[in-house]
């Protein structure tokens, strides 16, 4: 049983020339702006972290699973079939058009800013590797749909590439495999018809959303707890799943193991982090259509912030704290705005129909590349 279509109104059945209406379902935009947002919180206390003990609990507490949750929602919005002329003109306009463009402003601002002398796209800047890895994602997950237990293969190679030294951040190739498991589960979700056959898009009964948040509750209590060594070991630098073990300072044949707890644990905290979204439409709905905006913009609201210096020793206090984290809500609100949308959509959604054979520049392009379009007949990802 699938969720009420997001209307008012039931649509009218489709036929040879009736086509159903696409509709958004809030539960997946709602979802996505509170990722988004924890993306733009995470980036703006992380200067804190290196005085203030309050900033590296918030910082641990979120960086276990606020990314594996967005590129799980990625995978469940990405299609498997041979990609046609149309999605492979989107994978262009809506990923790696807006990288080079972002890559090209991001290397003027640090040649004005810093003096740095360098283009290199190859070596994404900030922010700007999770375009790069939803294009890989898109581009291998057809032929990950052909081979068996993908699941499995997508754990194992994610777990084995943290041994090799030489798969670096080059085209963000290793934070790709690292969190490719989670771009792999979210679509298997969707394959395995899980949201249906729960009914996750009812209203979670009580018992199920406070588990949620025992869950969450009881992850940020071993925060705490064990501070002085997530420190020691710097447990963040866990949480990219961007460098070898050896490059994390274990080089033992366990660190392949302790990557395996992170996605088991990611998996468990991303999970109640769904249960607690909300399944109707709040205030937050519409922002969640525009997270293109925020996640591409924000870096360079921060960018400012983090180089004065300011965010260190005595401004590190809870005060700076809370202070940051309620600024970093009112920047994801304000770059999701009509405003600002309207001012950046050449930069965010490029058209460029004259870069193409034909006209057709990949159709109305969306303003989040995870796509959150549903048939309003099925509730399934348009096709």
């Amino acid at each position: 049983m699938t969720s009420p279509p997001d209307a008012t109104t039931a649509p009218p059945p489709a036929t040879a020339q009736t086509v159903v209406p696409k509709v958004r379902v809030p539960f997946w935009d709602n979802a996505r702006f509170v990722c988004v947002t924890l993306v733009v919180v995470g980036h703006a206390i992380q200067r804190q972290t290196a005085d203030s003990d309050n900033a590296l609990i918030v910082y641990l507490f979120l960086y276990a699973w606020h990314m594996p949750a967005f590129a799980i929602i990625s995978g469940y919005f990405s299609k498997t079939g041979s990609p046609n002329a149309r999605q492979m003109k989107k994978v262009l306009t809506d990923i790696l058009l807006p990288y080079v463009i972002m890559e090209t402003i991001w290397t003027l601002v640090q040649f004005l800013v810093e003096g740095k002398r360098e283009f290199n796209p190859t070596q994404p800047s900030w922010t700007l590797w999770f375009l790069l890895a939803l294009g890989i994602f898109r581009l291998i997950l057809p032929y990950v749909a052909l081979i068996r237990w993908p699941l499995f293969w997508s754990v194992a190679i994610s777990v084995g590439v943290g041994y090799f030294d030489n798969v670096d951040t080059t085209f963000s190739l290793s934070r790709a495999i690292g969190i490719l498991p989670f771009f792999v589960l979210g679509w298997k979700v969707r394959e395995w018809g899980l949201i249906d056959r729960f009914r996750v898009m009812d209203r979670q009964a009580w018992w199920l959303r406070l588990s949620a948040v025992g869950v969450l509750a009881l992850w940020l209590a071993v925060v705490v707890a064990f501070l002085p060594t997530w420190r020691e070991m710097d447990l963040r630098f866990w949480f990219f799943y961007d460098r070898s073990y050896e490059g994390l300072g274990e080089d033992q044949w366990w660190g392949g193991m302790f990557r395996l707890v992170c996605i088991a644990l990611a998996v468990l905290l991303s999970a109640a982090f769904f249960v607690l979204i909300p399944r109707h439409e709040t205030w937050m709905t519409g922002f969640g259509q525009a997270t293109m905006y925020i996640y591409l913009l924000h870096s360079f609201v921060l960018y400012p912030i983090r180089e004065t210096g300011i965010l260190r020793d005595e401004n590190s206090s809870a005060m700076w704290l809370v202070t940051m984290i309620l600024a970093s809500i009112a920047v994801s609100i304000a770059l999701a705005s009509p405003a600002v949308r309207r001012v950046f959509r050449p930069l965010i959604e490029p058209k460029p129909s004259w870069l193409f054979l034909d006209s057709d520049a990949g159709g109305r392009s969306k303003t989040d590349p995870t796509g959150s379009r549903r048939d309003a007949q099925t509730g399934r990802p348009g096709r």
